[in-house]
């Protein structure tokens, strides 16, 4: 039995490379954190809105892996989610998703301009928060919908800066990925 082609087109297999296996295992561990934490959060009355646990894993996955990881997980997250239990909603996927996607790039790109400190996660949090709630306001038309994760998300905000943190510094123990 030959391993060499496909048998649905014909195309031969091509086995993947370290590095590219590497990339699917990450984000697919990123997109479970990214469903398991907003479970236990929302056991929790409020507590979605409140701890904004979706964008935990993304912030990871951009800050240690760069931006491609972490698209992927901003992407793959809420879709899944939403597909798998319902949450987020679907009136709040658009914002979520550009929230996602903007946290992914903003956290790549000073990881890589400026290293890891609490002063550059601070920065990264509050950079996709202030243009995500700029684009979530022109998305509703709604000022309130605009701050809300501001007013109502700032435990979730604080956690993401000091948790994010810890768990980067964890991963830089343990070297490269």
């Amino acid at each position: 039995m030959s391993f060499a082609a496909s048998p649905a087109c014909g195309a031969p297999v091509k086995p993947l490379s370290v590095a590219q296996a590497r990339f699917y295992l990450y984000t697919t561990l990123f997109v479970a954190g990214n469903i398991a934490l907003p479970a236990l959060c929302h056991l929790v009355p409020g507590g979605g809105p409140m701890l904004l646990p979706i964008y935990f894993f993304t912030l990871v996955a951009g800050w240690r892996f760069g931006l491609v990881a972490g698209l992927a997980t901003a992407v793959l997250s809420p879709l899944a989610n939403h597909a798998l239990t319902g949450m987020p909603v679907q009136a709040m996927l658009p914002a979520i998703l550009v929230k996602s996607v903007l946290l992914a790039a903003i956290a790549s790109l000073i990881a890589r301009r400026f290293g890891l400190s609490l002063l550059a996660v601070a920065i990264a949090v509050l950079g996709y928060q202030v243009a995500g709630g700029i684009v979530e306001g022109f998305l509703s038309a709604s000022l309130a919908a605009a701050l809300a994760d501001f007013r109502v998300g700032l435990p979730g905000i604080v956690l993401q800066i000091l948790g994010g943190y810890a768990v980067l510094r964890l991963l830089a123990r343990g070297g490269n990925h």
